[in-house]
């Protein structure tokens, strides 16, 4: 779940934010504002919504997608879009303006500039971003909860939850098992430290 969750936002919101930045379009600026206004909606307020659509999907094509790995998926990446296009944005805007022109002037289409020399200034926000990400699919609780019915596809902090009880709960297997969970995050803090901190003071100091 995770590792899906991660990938698709960063990717999409790479696409997205280089439109914002470097191409020029009618209306560019309002719908930069609605991403913006994204920011401010919290997940448990447009879980029902996202529910609603998954049945109306559900109804109208006979896929049923509430308990399925990919809604976790899209529940995680929908929220964490907003806030990667604006970080990323702000990161595409340090690049210099100039370099994209003599690109264009060279012949390259507007995909080769992206992936050619955007996305490779790109690795020390998308690295930063990605553990943030990574990180808080990680942890999610509240959209696998809602999206996922059965006990066989809870990911780890439902199976954690569900190992709580108001008559008994096996504190040494919860205990256990959160120690295990937190295994994973500190071998990708420890890999990732460096490229954690260049990618938060990135742009800092001149």
């Amino acid at each position: 779940v995770t590792i899906p969750a991660t990938i698709l936002p960063l990717l999409f919101a790479a696409y997205a934010a280089f439109g914002f930045t470097f191409l020029s379009f009618r209306g560019r600026e309002f719908f930069f504002s609605v991403i913006i206004g994204l920011l401010v909606v919290p997940l448990q307020g447009a879980l029902v919504p996202v529910l609603k659509m998954f049945i109306s999907i559900t109804d109208k094509t006979g896929i049923e997608i509430s308990g399925q790995y990919a809604a976790a998926w899209f529940v995680h990446s929908a929220f964490a879009m907003p806030l990667a296009i604006y970080i990323l944005r702000n990161y595409m805007m340090t690049i210099p303006n100039t370099l994209i022109e003599a690109a264009r002037m060279d012949g390259c289409s507007e995909f080769a500039i992206y992936w050619r020399i955007v996305l490779p200034l790109l690795k020390p926000a998308l690295g930063t971003l990605g553990l943030v990400t990574f990180i808080g699919s990680w942890n999610n609780f509240i959209g696998p909860l809602i999206v996922m019915r059965t006990a066989d596809n809870y990911t780890l902090p439902l199976a954690l939850r569900s190992l709580q009880s108001p008559v008994n709960t096996e504190w040494g297997a919860l205990m256990t098992g959160s120690a295990i969970a937190t295994i994973p995050l500190m071998i990708l803090f420890a890999i990732s430290s460096r490229q954690l901190i260049a990618g938060l003071t990135a742009g800092a100091v001149k």
